[in-house]
């Protein structure tokens, strides 16, 4: 099969076109023949620095595309079955090539309203923001959330999700993109070229910090007592950051993405009845990965990067 892989980290030119075998699905999982993948901050950190991997490897963790053949003990797919879902991060790579095998609970049945290219936008994203939101934060209807990059790739989705279960959603973003965000259900967005999100904003009940520094310290000011700050860097690692939490009576937690056949199951349900969708920064070919990380990397792209492995 065709896939991308790098036998050196580096910059966008070590990922090469190659020809790899065609992965077999052990028990409980499937091979899924790959339309498309998605593309996050996490594959250049990952192409740059490894990561958790050892080179060479096929990067990507989001998937698109078609129940090829199922293993042992699999019910739940069946061959030619159209699935999407996120392998396990950050050690499960493996999207950006035209087959992967991964356990059939990794993925979710795709929403019939949805192309491959727009389901492959979705999961680590969507997942993160999920996560980080419902299951993390523990969401409820009415209350107040920050957003920060919030037209970014896990940003744009939470803002969907937040609004989905209610909540009144405030968002960080260049004003360039608020038009974008309002359409999305964003309620009041700040420009933090022009205000100090700190200065203007209180009493929210959960802030979602996807860019980590000085936003945290920062976003504590904007929180009511008992409220919670979830940081999607783990910056929050930092102890005295829980410590300035905690004295403000605010939870505190740092969080990375895991596979979910149930939150994936509910995103494709929001996604089938419009109240989720990707926006696409820019959709490419497999063979131009490295053109994909560049792009990704200049920080001027809004929503989601996806290659199209299968024309």
């Amino acid at each position: 099969m065709r896939a991308i892989s790098q036998d050196a980290l580096g910059g966008p030119e070590v990922l090469k076109t190659v020809e790899l075998d065609r992965p077999t699905p052990g028990p409980t999982e499937v091979l899924v023949r790959v339309h498309a993948a998605g593309v996050n901050p996490a594959d250049w950190k990952t192409r740059a620095g490894g990561g958790h991997l050892g080179v060479p490897f096929v990067l990507g963790w989001d998937v698109s595309g078609v129940v090829e053949q199922v293993g042992l003990g699999t019910t739940i797919y069946q061959p030619g079955d159209e699935v999407f879902g996120m392998l396990r991060y950050p050690y499960g790579n493996g999207a950006y090539a035209e087959y992967v095998s991964a356990p059939a609970r990794h993925f979710a049945p795709k929403p019939a309203n949805l192309d491959h290219t727009q389901a492959a936008a979705i999961p680590l994203a969507a997942l993160t923001a999920w996560q980080a939101l419902v299951d993390t934060a523990r969401l409820t209807e009415g209350q107040r959330v920050l957003v920060h990059a919030a037209a970014g790739g896990v940003g744009h989705f939470a803002v969907q999700i937040a609004k989905a279960r209610g909540a009144y959603v405030i968002g960080t973003a260049s004003a360039a993109k608020h038009d974008l965000l309002r359409d999305l259900g964003a309620d009041e967005l700040v420009d933090y070229r022009d205000e100090d999100f700190a200065e203007v904003v209180r009493d929210v009940d959960v802030v979602i910090d996807t860019i980590g520094g000085d936003y945290g310290p920062r976003s504590l000011r904007t929180l009511r007592e008992g409220g919670t700050i979830v940081s999607l860097t783990l910056s929050l690692l930092d102890a005295g950051l829980h410590a300035q939490a905690a004295e403000r009576g605010i939870r505190s937690a740092a969080m990375l993405v895991e596979p979910d056949h149930a939150a994936m199951k509910a995103l494709a349900a929001l996604a089938k009845a419009g109240k989720l969708r990707a926006e696409l920064a820019a959709v490419l070919p497999l063979a131009d990965a490295a053109k994909a990380h560049e792009l990704g990397e200049s920080g001027r792209t809004t929503g989601k990067i996806v290659l199209s492995v299968r024309q």
